[in-house]
């Protein structure tokens, strides 16, 4: 009788062990582990710190497409509530890719290149899991058409203060974002483009551009295509794309980037300035 009763408790302690490395039991405060490769996102614990870096990366570059509420936007973004690729990532392994590479599939709206480095695509990733959670737990997003926000509530008199004391030094308002008001008549769209740092004339900010010294000391200069730990890849006038592996510091590769000083505020920018510089460029007719 005793075998019996101890056959039938450890083989339900071990079932109880198995669902709870499956995710069935409720975490135990104190005591999370690292999640298996095929649990969802949504319902593992989300990185606020990480995710509140990436709501204002996402506001920046993809909110126009794909809404605020992440339900699709004015331009035709997909719905990334019920993405299957936002539902099958983990870490942002799956989305960083297509935000890096940009996406044009037949019969959808083409997605664009966003100049955005790894960490910062895994932040995308994880305020998008942070919004996808809370839909789900709230049994889907809320119903009727996307909140639209005023933009237009900054104080344009601080905004041109703001602009003298931190953008001057590259942009001008008589130079390269003269009629920057005019250019963007959509408020949103031209908060999106100074913060991306593509508010230049045009609305397009100059390319990422890279030289690669070998060993031998010759120069290889060109628009940066890719680059990673292994690899460094070039678009060169002549429509080639030489490639070059990468070993620590060798060969030694500079990049240019004119979004970098734009990227490096974006942890500084305080709602009220990002407002404040929107309503004064508005005003740059």
């Amino acid at each position: 009788m005793h075998w019996t009763l101890l056959v039938i408790f450890m083989t339900a302690a071990l079932a109880g062990q198995q669902r709870g490395a499956r995710g069935g039991l409720p975490a135990v405060p104190g005591t999370a582990r690292p999640a298996p490769a095929n649990f969802p996102a949504q319902q593992r614990p989300i990185d606020t710190a990480l995710a509140a870096r990436g709501s204002t990366l996402y506001g920046t570059h993809c909110s126009t497409c794909h809404g605020g509420d992440l339900r699709g936007g004015d331009k035709g973004g997909t719905n990334l509530l019920r993405s299957a690729l936002v539902l099958n990532d983990q870490a942002g392994e799956l989305i960083f890719p297509v935000v890096r590479d940009g996406l044009n599939n037949p019969g959808m709206s083409p997605m664009p290149k966003i100049p955005v480095n790894q960490e910062d695509g895994k932040a995308i990733a994880e305020y998008i899991h942070s919004v996808a959670a809370t839909a789900q737990r709230q049994g889907g997003p809320p119903p009727g058409p996307p909140v639209t926000l005023n933009i237009l509530v900054g104080d344009a008199a601080a905004g041109k203060t703001y602009f003298a004391s931190k953008c001057s030094s590259c942009h001008s308002v008589t130079g390269d974002l003269n009629g920057i008001g005019t250019r963007f008549p959509n408020p949103r769209d031209l908060q999106n483009s100074w913060l991306a740092g593509g508010g230049g004339r045009g609305g397009n900010a100059k390319p990422v551009m890279v030289t690669v010294t070998l060993q031998n000391g010759q120069k290889v200069e060109g628009q940066l295509n890719r680059i990673d730990d292994f690899i460094v890849i070039l678009n060169l006038p002549d429509g080639s794309t030489p490639s070059f592996r990468r070993n620590g510091d060798v060969p030694k590769v500079d990049i240019r980037d004119p979004r970098a000083a734009h990227r490096n505020l974006l942890p500084e920018y305080t709602d009220r300035d990002i407002h404040n510089v929107t309503a004064y460029l508005v005003t740059v007719k």
